[in-house]
């Protein structure tokens, strides 16, 4: 699909500016939402799991549900938490993409959450031994959050915006 404007109006608040992502815009269609949602992110983002595995997730959740928005965003954020532009490609590409063990599980875990919506036995064990137990409860809760957003997105038409990266073509 491809539109030029969200199927919703951008709500303007008092608070935010121009670097206001457009998500928040739409989702302030339902006040009651927008804070709870709002605390539950910021958790997240202050996670358990280092800044740059959650990037990781964040990523090829989006990629998993072909979000160029969450994409977009989350390329930043990955930058940020130290992933180059090449390991950013390469999560496009999978878990075969040339990734030490401990990335590669954490990637096929992302797949096989998006698949099956659950872990298998073997991904867990190889998790169990690289995470904390807080980790291992975060990490589909990342999977889960980024693919929700995806959802929300798409359902919304949310526009990426200017200057944002879009999905790669692999």
């Amino acid at each position: 699909m491809s539109r030029t404007r969200s199927r919703l109006e951008p709500i303007e608040r008092r608070e935010w500016d121009e670097n206001t992502p457009n998500i928040l815009r739409s989702v302030a269609h339902h006040p009651k939402l927008l804070e709870p949602f709002l605390a539950f992110s910021a958790t997240l983002a202050r996670g358990a799991l280092p800044r740059r595995a959650s990037e990781m997730l964040a990523l090829r959740a989006a990629w998993n549900c072909r979000s160029a928005f969450e994409w977009g965003h989350h390329v930043h954020y990955a930058r940020a938490a130290g992933l180059d532009d090449d390991a950013i490609a390469r999560i496009a590409k999978g878990p075969t993409a040339g990734w030490e063990k401990d990335d590669r599980t954490l990637l096929e875990a992302a797949d096989e959450l998006h698949e099956q919506h659950r872990l298998s036995e073997r991904t867990w064990a190889r998790l169990a031994d690289a995470w904390t137990n807080e980790q291992l409860v975060e990490i589909p809760f990342v999977v889960g959050h980024y693919t929700m957003l995806s959802m929300v997105c798409g359902a919304l038409d949310v526009e990426l915006e200017k200057g944002l990266p879009p999905l790669p073509e692999v």
